[in-house]
């Protein structure tokens, strides 16, 4: 996988995050079949509270990289339009901090939780502040693990739903890689009128099972380049699949690569200080030909820096081989990607193996980058406090 054996992945503690990266074509074909084969009782869950209720607030939240999954996909589903839900991603770190900012008690709501384990503290508590304070409420949780207490909480309750990822997208590494996307994946199908199913998920299939094989040879390009600051810039919902990739950079590498994003605008109002000669910039580049003139017009300017910088992009064109650094094209079909959501599902996968690489670059365990124990893969430290 990615140039290396399964005996040096496994010698240098990198064989879950790399399995894990590696199998996601794979997940989400397991999990498209199941999602259709169950579409009329999911679909029929949502439908039947906006019956009820005519209008609804759905928020989508978790923690980390799981809040990370409902800010990507918000914008997707509000394109989409369904006039009857109120779209939201706000992080269970916020809710439960400041809950009456975000539950209205008055207004029905659908709290959908991302989760990869389902025992997060904050999750269970965002679950048990909605149940205390909206009048109306519902949940579906969107989990890896049958035996979370997300997913035990809602047996036998009519207001619940439980969507479960193929067992394989629960990560036993580190850092979420299939499960992220995999929950995605679920969370548009159950609110979308066009599911990611079909030739569109076959599409977007085969292109990740071409990309895995190929993308480790520009990675490794990258790789000698010796950065130390990794910027990623993306618009609309690719501005929120950066805040992902960056992560995966800051969590592999403990911290020892400044990893940052930043929407493809919004970079000149003062984030673009952080550039210098160790800088690699990685632009997440739109299939929208309306968007992709801001993202070009940043490429144009980046291009005389002394950074480096990748260019992901759903077909290779002159312009940006010229001034990218690197040129990473992930559809080689001849059909079109029809969305920046199915982009995403592509880019992210070459966030997470620069991210793994660099790890093993800098003598780190990817599986386990923080053996000492200063962030866990379930969170731990965290107090919850009652809510008067």
């Amino acid at each position: 996988m990615f140039g290396l054996s399964s005996e040096e992945l496994k010698e240098k503690k990198a064989h879950y995050t790399a399995t894990e990266i590696y199998q996601q074509p794979e997940v989400w074909q397991e999990l498209t079949e199941k999602l259709f084969g169950e579409k009329d009782a999911l679909q029929g869950f949502i439908a039947s509270i906006i019956a009820k209720h005519g209008r609804v607030k759905v928020i989508f939240t978790g923690a980390g990289t799981s809040a990370f999954a409902g800010d990507t996909l918000v914008p997707e589903l509000r394109k989409l339009g369904n006039p009857k839900l109120d779209y939201e991603a706000i992080a269970t770190t916020d809710i439960v901090s400041n809950p009456t900012e975000y539950l209205l008690a008055g207004v029905p709501t659908v709290l959908v939780s991302f989760a990869r384990s389902g025992n997060s503290p904050e999750s269970v508590a965002a679950v048990k502040l909605g149940q205390q304070i909206v009048k109306d409420f519902y949940q579906v949780v969107i989990t890896c693990n049958k035996d979370g207490q997300l997913a035990k909480n809602t047996v036998n309750d009519a207001n619940s739903l439980t969507i479960l990822t193929p067992e394989k997208a629960h990560d036993q590494g580190f850092a979420m890689t299939s499960s992220y996307t995999s929950m995605m994946i679920a969370a548009r199908f159950l609110f979308s009128s066009t599911p990611f199913t079909g030739k569109t998920a076959a599409r977007v299939i085969a292109n990740a099972e071409l990309l895995r094989e190929k993308i480790s040879t520009t990675v490794d390009q990258v790789l000698d380049f010796d950065f130390n600051r990794i910027i990623y810039l993306g618009s609309g919902l690719l501005g929120q699949l950066s805040h992902e990739a960056a992560l995966k950079m800051l969590e592999l590498t403990a911290g020892n690569v400044v990893a940052v994003n930043e929407s493809s605008l919004g970079f000149r109002h003062g984030p673009k200080s952080i550039l210098h000669d160790q800088s690699v910039v990685v632009l997440m580049m739109s299939q929208d030909p309306y968007t992709r003139k801001y993202d070009l017009d940043i490429l144009r300017e980046l291009s005389g820096e002394t950074s480096k910088v990748v260019a992901l992009t759903e077909k290779a064109t002159p312009e940006v081989e010229e001034l990218a650094d690197w040129t990473i094209a992930v559809n080689d079909g001849q059909d079109e990607l029809e969305t920046d959501f199915q982009l995403a599902l592509l880019y992210v996968m070459f966030a997470q193996v620069l991210a793994l690489k660099k790890s093993l670059q800098l003598g780190i365990t990817p599986d386990n980058p923080s053996p000492e124990g200063k962030v866990n893969r379930v969170v731990q430290g965290v107090t919850i406090y009652e809510l008067d």
